[in-house]
């Protein structure tokens, strides 16, 4: 029977030792962490995801504050802004909300943030320490993959892992992660020849190319562990009941919702191939903002000195 790893759940006992772990932090002396979220102009899915962080943040005792700078915002605003929170000592962690509008210049921001407090795990520093095996903030979406792997005693030592999609957020920092742990490691794009025949050699297949349920039955091993990245909202009906034929949930959200998210996965064709698989929603991306939280700890026990034995993936010893 096909595991459904459970994100959602994982995510909350995560956060659950997250708040622990900054109880004690205080205990020992310390402060509470601080985490500032920056948003650049009013793009709606941004604002409704820096609240969701912001949420967060604050049920786990952190001291959020959320930074809102108008769309018209110059490069030299949106930098001076990530260097006054760098020389705020009371933030601990600094998340810039992307996209930002298209006229800035997202790296050069990001490369703003100091490395200490780059919880995203995007800056130059720590995508070095990352990929020389040293300690570092790590992206959050590829840690909470891995966090939630281990969590369900997924042995990834000597796996062959497949990862569809390069991008600097998830395919290339997660490639870093598990060779960490010992898989092989193979990175797929959209110039990759025969790419069902690629990821079906895959004991571990990671969807995180942004094509709609792109991953079909052809494109997975029997008995792989399936983990999908991808999210889309799907409003078409005839769409809706191809992916997920003479299914009554899916189909009564869409009629109460207009809409049905899914993944890069074609979960209801696929699913029965897998030993384990993440569903969307309630899969990775429940994770990611865990594991924001758990690199704002880090971060924060670091700055403190105070060892709180924050989370963090597990790692080899070669």
């Amino acid at each position: 029977m096909t595991r459904i790893l459970d994100g959602a759940a994982t995510a909350r006992t995560v956060r659950s030792e997250v708040k622990s772990a900054t109880e004690l932090l205080v205990a020992r002396g310390g402060r509470p962490p601080g985490l500032a979220v920056v948003l650049v102009g009013q793009d709606p899915a941004s604002t409704i995801y820096v609240g969701s962080k912001n949420r967060a943040a604050g049920e786990v005792g952190f001291v959020q504050s959320g930074v809102q700078l108008p769309a018209s915002s110059t490069q030299a605003d949106v930098v001076g802004e990530v260097e006054r929170l760098n020389a705020d000592n009371a933030v601990d962690g600094i998340i810039v909300q992307l996209p930002l509008p298209a006229d800035l210049d997202s790296r050069s921001v990001l490369d703003a943030i100091a490395p200490e407090k780059d919880v995203d795990g995007l800056h130059p520093m720590n995508v070095g320490n990352l990929w020389l095996d040293r300690e570092a903030l790590f992206p959050a979406t590829p840690s909470g993959i891995v966090e939630l792997l281990d969590r369900a005693a997924i042995e990834l030592k000597g796996m062959h892992a497949v990862i569809v999609g390069r991008s600097h957020l998830v395919g290339k920092p997660l490639a870093a992660l598990l060779l960490q742990r010992q898989c092989t490691v193979t990175i797929c794009h959209s110039r990759t020849r025969e790419l069902p025949a690629v990821t079906r050699t895959a004991d571990l297949l990671v969807a995180a190319v942004g094509r709609l349920a792109l991953i079909g039955p052809d494109y997975v091993k029997q008995g792989a562990v399936v983990v999908d990245v991808g999210i889309h909202r799907v409003e078409d009906a005839e769409e809706v009941e191809r992916l997920f034929p003479g299914d009554p949930k899916r189909r009564k959200t869409f009629e109460k919702r207009g809409g049905v998210v899914t993944g890069d996965v074609d979960y209801a064709r696929v699913a029965a191939r897998c030993s384990a698989i993440t569903p969307v929603p309630g899969g990775v991306g429940p994770m990611t903002v865990a594991m924001l939280l758990a690199n704002t700890l880090r971060a924060s026990a670091r700055r403190q000195g105070i060892d709180v034995q924050p989370l963090a993936p597990g790692t080899s010893d070669a």
